[in-house]
């Protein structure tokens, strides 16, 4: 049986949809009771249990041989990276006392640096958090997720701008969240070496302006990219609910992005590129209604746009 860590999430729900639909076992992990229901209807065991706590853990892990692992994030933390470190070291206990023998962790480009890079040191925690352990290790590393540009959408139909963090001109790797599910499901079902890392993105890179040109052809009506300038990045994240310190590594990250410190490191690691574009994804997931409004601000899922954690 596979365990999927954070299975109500954008990537891990995915994740247990094509490994059921593949016939295979699965446990999915929530922390909230009341989205259990729906994983059930879909065919997956369930277990609640909280990465903040061993116990619960523990007994989640039991009947498993696949653990599906990646690194929780809110914005509401008041430790990110000390409290991902916390985190990592419940996985490990849980493991050690549970009959897992391969882990595949949902890491991010960028993950290759130890410091330097906000939340994506993160990814960095997770591809070293089980070093030394009897367990086979495979890391996905995914660029940028486009899902994170949707959480701007009502300000894109009601006010025609695209809010962004990045340089409008700056091009970075990006990719669909639900082919990352895919290759992950993949990637559990099948022998692969330990140690692996592979590097996914999709078929281009993307600026916020080729974002905004494709929310203009979806919706039909002329949406501009404008930069969010540095010096409100700071009110910005804390006007939608970020900690200090998650601000502080949220804007380390976006420096680390803008800088080019987070593209893909092929280095031993395998290059993957997928086939949904842009536009097809902007396309597919453009609501035929209009959206309730948004702040002008949310927090990406994904840690790195290069996740990027990046992430979830």
């Amino acid at each position: 049986m596979h365990v999927i860590l954070g299975a109500s999430g954008q990537v891990g729900s995915g994740v247990v949809t094509h490994l059921i639909e593949n016939g295979e076992s699965v446990k999915g992990i929530v922390r909230d009771e009341k989205k259990a229901a729906v994983l059930e209807k879909s065919g997956a065991a369930v277990a609640i249990a909280d990465a903040n706590d061993l116990p619960s853990l523990v007994a989640a892990f039991q009947d498993c041989s696949t653990l599906f692992a990646l690194t929780p994030e809110s914005g509401h933390e008041r430790n990110v990276i000390g409290q991902t470190k916390d985190i990592l070291e419940n996985y490990r206990k849980a493991l050690a006392n549970s009959p897992i023998k391969k882990v595949v962790g949902l890491s991010s480009m960028g993950a290759s640096h130890e410091t330097g890079t906000g939340n994506l040191v993160m990814s960095y925690l997770l591809e070293h958090a089980f070093t030394g352990m009897p367990v086979k290790q495979i890391f996905v590393r995914p660029a940028y997720y486009f899902s994170n540009w949707m959480m701007y959408l009502g300000t894109v139909m009601e006010k025609g701008i695209l809010p962004t963090f990045f340089p409008v001109d700056l091009a970075i790797p990006m990719i669909s969240p639900e082919e990352v599910s895919a290759f992950v499901a993949n990637v559990i079902q099948t022998e692969e070496e330990d140690g692996k890392i592979f590097e996914l993105t999709g078929p281009a890179a993307y600026s916020s302006k080729d974002v905004a040109k494709a929310f203009s052809d979806a919706l039909g009506k002329e949406v501009t990219a404008e930069q969010i300038p540095k010096e409100q990045w700071d009110s910005t994240l804390r006007e939608i609910g970020f900690t200090p310190d998650a601000v502080k590594n949220f804007i380390e990250m976006t420096d680390a992005v803008i800088n080019g410190k987070t593209t893909a490191d092929k280095d031993g690691t395998v290059q993957v590129k997928v086939k949904t574009t842009l536009q097809e994804y902007i396309l597919q997931h453009v609501p035929t209604t209009p959206p309730a409004k948004t702040k002008t601000a949310s927090k990406p899922k994904s840690k790195t746009p290069s996740k990027a954690k990046t992430k979830v």
